[in-house]
């Protein structure tokens, strides 16, 4: 790959004001790109760093003018540049330039330049150095049908007339539209292209072409040319944002240098100890489940009661923290081990963590994401007790990757709300191989209490269901017990889902039934019909236990439901298996209830519902 760094501008204004300010005047003459910028260095040090660091390109051209070729020809003889790939493009004044994309066509004859280039405008002063060229180049080769421009999230200062805008596609990926220099008016984007793209070889012949028919400089700057490639010509160009902001493009003055200068400045990158803290509950699944992983409809509730925490803060290094309780690497004798193996297994939640962060990554680089250059610490903690199907394994997932979300400044266009919850099944399933549906993960990511429908129509259409929140202010008291030495929950799956895979007709109709269930539970809580809802919840059981069987649902569960029923309660599984959740009606029967399952050794609880709103005031 060819990198060309564009220098050939005539800064008129900026070098005449420079000239009449007395703090300014001993800069009179010199280039803008070899001004100072952050820290004292030149703005073109910024991008040589940049781009030398890696070695990712077999040849790096810079492209002057005649005025100033002198001062980049010194330049280059201090920064270790090679002074044979000095271009000069002959202009003296602002009024005979020949214009960037003119600049760019004449390396590519100059130098005859058969490959894929990089280029930037190498006079831009970028906020921090944080952003990796590997990482551009990497997405640019990942995306091997079509050119690519780099965006940023302009500033609430920055006007669209300054600079080129770009509209995604409905893939959020591609380019659909460019407008150069749209008035507020005319766009409710912001995000900014300049002068920093890739294009393959295929596309160097458009350069020659546009310029065929342009006869201005005013033409032939990039955005006038990116319109043209992308909203005429309809070529593919890719987005990718990067983690900086860019500024003193084109015509500038002193007054944006010294702003700018001094925004940027205060905006210099020093390590952030303030950890950022996240939370994801655990949940019920109060009707339609198992029926998430196989195309039904569910409803679950988030509960206050239980939680996984995530804190991320910057280091120096990654380093992911090990839990003292769930990530034993210490014990007090070898009876220790053995005793926290059998009861706790061997996993622990540092997995999670990793593969969290590991698809994270991986997603950014497929959606053109450039993830700033900063290390984290991760340390986790959870009450949420161990596989007895309340959602343990993905609260800690969710709440990893709300922390990396906000870590890296990225928002709801960058990973959409709506696909989050499966992302986290990704790392589970993909990563992990833990068996799960989105029921857990899309209630972790919306919290309260949700009615969600997975049917494939909207899972093919959509790469999603459709989620809907319910009235949760007033709903009745739920009770909660789990068993006190769970096997693991995942087990209870048992074969429905190889049966399902096979078209078994029982499972088939079963799950129909699921979703059913689901339709008139919403109902009877819309309606604050709880007697209905109390039936459901017993027929969603009895159907659960006809396709899955008792040997596959377990004696301790099967023991729990008995325990409810003969005490007058309505009761289901909340999840995969280890925990029940049950609707009392009459209220003088549960303490009664309660001591018959706590004789027995089961934990029971209160649900204690968790919503937005209370997050608000936690």
């Amino acid at each position: 790959m060819i990198c060309i760094i564009l220098v050939a501008g005539h800064g008129t204004l900026l070098e005449s004001e420079i000239r009449t300010d007395k703090d300014y005047v001993h800069l009179a003459g010199i280039p803008k790109a070899l001004l100072p910028g952050v820290g004292g260095k030149r703005i073109l040090d910024y991008w040589w760093e940049t781009i030398k660091t890696r070695q990712i390109f077999s040849e790096v051209y810079l492209v002057t003018n005649a005025d100033k070729y002198k001062h980049y020809e010194r330049w280059a003889t201090a920064s270790d540049f090679p002074v044979a790939n000095i271009v000069n493009d002959g202009t003296t004044t602002l009024a005979n330039s020949i214009g960037a994309v003119a600049d760019v066509d004449l390396v590519i004859r100059n130098k005859k330049v058969n490959d894929d280039i990089m280029v930037v405008a190498g006079d831009m002063l970028f906020q921090d150095q944080r952003f990796d060229v590997a990482q551009v180049v990497k997405y640019f080769k990942l995306k091997g049908d079509g050119d690519l421009a780099m965006l940023y999230e302009m500033e609430q200062s920055e006007c669209t007339s300054t600079r080129g805008i770009v509209h995604l596609a409905e893939d959020n990926l591609r380019i659909g539209k460019f407008l150069e220099k749209p008035s507020s008016d005319q766009t409710s984007s912001r995000l900014a292209s300049v002068v920093f793209y890739c294009f393959r070889k295929q596309s160097l012949a458009y350069f020659g072409d546009y310029l065929t028919q342009c006869n201005t400089p005013n033409e032939r700057r990039f955005g006038k040319f990116m319109e043209w490639l992308i909203n005429d010509k309809g070529k593919t160009v890719y987005g990718m944002k990067l983690p900086t902001g860019f500024q003193l493009i084109g015509q500038v003055g002193l007054l944006d240098y010294k702003r700018w200068l001094e925004y940027f400045s205060s905006k210099q990158y020093e390590f952030n100890h303030q950890p950022i803290t996240k939370r994801s509950h655990a949940r019920v699944g109060l009707m339609g489940n198992p029926s998430d992983g196989f195309n039904g409809k569910t409803i679950s509730m988030s509960i206050a009661n239980f939680w996984a925490e995530v804190t991320i803060v910057e280091s120096e290094r990654l380093v992911l923290m090990p839990h003292p309780l769930n990530d034993p690497t210490e014990f007090g004798s070898l009876w220790d081990l053995y005793g926290i193996s059998r009861k706790e297994g061997y996993l622990g939640g540092l997995r999670l963590l990793q593969a969290t962060c590991k698809k994270f990554y991986e997603y950014c680089s497929q959606k053109g994401i450039a993830l700033g250059k900063r290390n984290f610490t991760l340390k986790y903690d959870t009450n949420i007790p161990r596989q007895v199907g309340l959602a343990g394994s993905s609260a800690i997932v969710a709440a990893t990757l709300k922390c990396l979300l906000q870590f890296f400044n990225l928002n709801s266009s960058d990973m959409p709300k709506q696909i989050q919850p499966q992302f986290i099944l990704d790392v589970e399933k993909e990563e992990l191989f833990i068996q799960a549906g989105l029921q857990d993960r899309v209630i972790q990511v919306y919290e309260g209490l949700v009615y969600m429908d997975f049917s494939k129509e909207l899972m093919d259409s959509r790469g999603c269901g459709n989620y809907e929140y319910l009235p949760s202010d007033s709903t009745p008291k739920f009770w909660l017990a789990y068993v006190g030495d769970p096997s693991d929950s995942g087990k209870i799956h048992s074969d429905v889902s190889i049966r399902w895979r096979n078209g078994d007709q029982e499972v088939v109709d079963a799950m129909k039934t699921f979703a059913q269930y689901t339709d008139a539970a919403r109902s009877a809580i819309e309606n604050k019909d709880w007697e209905q809802l109390a039936s459901l919840m017993n027929d969603n059981f009895e159907l659960r236990r006809k396709i899955y069987g008792d040997a596959s649902l377990g004696a301790g569960n099967l023991r729990m439901i008995q325990i409810a029923r003969e005490h007058g309660s309505a009761v289901k599984f909340p999840g995969s298996g280890g925990a029940t959740v049950g609707l009392c009606l009459d209220q003088s029967k549960m303490d009664q209830l309660r001591q018959a399952l706590q004789s027995e050794g089961f934990v029971v609880c209160d649900v204690i519902p968790y919503t937005a709103d209370a997050s608000a005031s936690a």
